[in-house]
């Protein structure tokens, strides 16, 4: 009881106390608030991979032929929920004249493939449609549709970063745009009429590039919130895609396939079957030899982020051991401040001691109350932390209105908002070291205290 009656003793007479507590509080703080903002994007990048091609993503070293088959075999895992193909390609995107972007292209199947990504979810019209989302155009139903980024037909503003959804969506659904597109084909290969071809740069290499020009209707517009994602890609349906590019083909081709895992599966026992079946398939299907099948990537979504990942947490870290060197300040600050608490209190700390307490209770008094002032200042820090984080984007607002600078933009930092979770693990980890800190600077104060001698002491005061 007397510990707790000078802990509160001394943390309501000594306004410097106030001092020690809010440096603790705003070190923990500065801490949780950067552990948070990176260990949020490190975890919207990964979920971002995982909306954008599934959990698992195979990628053979080329076109595979009759995808349906394997796919079907797939979804008889119990592993496997269900699984999408993808063909890919580059082009450019004739919006009008004198407007022409450079996209990525991807031949999809809508339906199936938002069993496995959230592309419904991102489509501008159809998120708010019931059923699956289709290719078809609004009032024109006999037009091919196709799907693009928001960043392929606008721009977001340069002062807030935010796209004018309205105006793009009303000037651009039901728009005919073409895209050009091709392949390389060997010298001397069927033509079609629509086609013009032109050597490749290869010379000698009996290699010509195919030109191929698909008219499309513009059905929906897809919002991701990932910049890249909706800054290049294209989407049209994999049939018509195929179609065009390779109208030699006999049954459909992909050159992706993407799975998404049934729930609760181990992710290493999920592959070990994937890569069994592809393998079966692969050399009784398609007839390839070991090398090719050995050279199918087979990975998931984080896995294929892994290295830039890994470049962020050593960014992460680096910058926690800046902070937390600075932050090294407060164990000197608490260690002055104590230090002074008890030149102050010797006449207390010889009443104690006169009263019969030893040393080591004296001791545990200082060292109680240094671990007191560092439980108050991390709590507190840890409530700042949390309101900083999660309003993060509406601070990061307000300093665009007040002073006129945009912190954040996706064209750079890639999503739209800044990804504000907090990381609970790190801010225990941090509340801790915060508090055995604070209680290691109020130790040697302690240990003075504790050899203080009460005759000495009542003699001088």
């Amino acid at each position: 009881m007397l510990k707790l009656f000078l802990w509160f003793r001394y943390l309501r007479k000594k306004k410097i106390v106030l001092l020690s507590i809010t440096a603790v509080a705003l070190s923990t703080a500065l801490l949780i608030v950067v552990s948070s903002l990176f260990t949020s994007f490190i975890r919207a990048f990964e979920q971002a991979a995982v909306e954008a091609v599934g959990d698992v993503v195979l990628t053979p070293p080329i076109r595979v032929g009759g995808y349906p088959l394997f796919i079907e075999r797939l979804e008889k895992m119990g592993a496997v929920e269900t699984a999408t193909a993808t063909l890919s390609g580059q082009g450019l995107l004739h919006l009008g004249r004198g407007n022409v972007r450079a996209v990525k292209i991807w031949g999809i199947e809508p339906g199936e493939r938002a069993k496995v990504t959230g592309l419904k979810e991102s489509l501008r019209r159809q998120s708010r449609l019931p059923g699956e989302p289709s290719f078809e155009v609004p009032g024109s139903p006999e037009k091919v549709g196709g799907y693009v980024g928001i960043g392929v037909v606008g721009a977001p503003d340069e002062k807030t970063d935010e796209y004018d959804f309205g105006a793009i969506e009303n000037d651009m659904i039901g728009r005919d745009v073409v895209l050009v597109t091709g392949t390389e084909i060997e010298s001397g290969g069927p033509e079609g009429a629509s086609e013009s071809s032109s050597s490749d740069s290869a010379a000698g290499g009996g290699k010509k590039f195919r030109r191929k020009n698909i008219p499309f209707a513009i059905s929906d517009i897809v919002f991701t919130g990932v910049y890249p994602l909706d800054k290049d890609y294209v989407y049209l349906p994999i049939a018509e895609l195929q179609k065009r590019l390779y109208p030699d083909e006999a049954r459909p081709v992909a050159d992706q396939i993407q799975i998404k895992l049934a729930a609760g599966v181990r992710t290493d026992a999920a592959l070990a079957e994937i890569r069994g079946v592809w393998a079966d398939f692969a050399e009784k299907q398609l007839g390839w030899g070991s090398h090719l099948i050995a050279y199918t990537d087979i990975e998931t979504a984080r896995e294929m982020q892994e290295r830039y990942v890994a470049e962020l947490l050593k960014q992460m870290w680096v910058l926690l051991f800046i902070f937390g060197v600075v932050s090294f300040g407060v164990v000197l600050l608490v260690f002055c401040i104590f230090y002074m608490i008890v030149g102050l209190k010797r006449k207390d700390i010889a009443i104690v001691k006169s009263c019969g307490a030893t040393s080591s209770t004296v001791a545990l008094i200082f060292v109680g109350f240094g671990a007191c002032v560092g439980i108050i200042g991390s709590a507190a820090g840890t409530v700042v932390a949390y309101i900083v984080t999660k309003n993060i984007n509406a601070i990061e607002q307000w300093i665009r209105i007040i002073f006129g600078l945009k912190l954040w933009k996706s064209s750079v930092y890639m999503f739209s908002k800044i990804p504000n979770a907090v990381n609970w693990d790190s801010a225990l980890l941090i509340v801790l070291s915060a508090v055995i800190a604070v209680t290691v600077g109020a130790l040697i104060p302690a240990l003075i205290a504790a050899g203080s001698t009460p005759v000495n002491i009542l003699r001088y005061e």
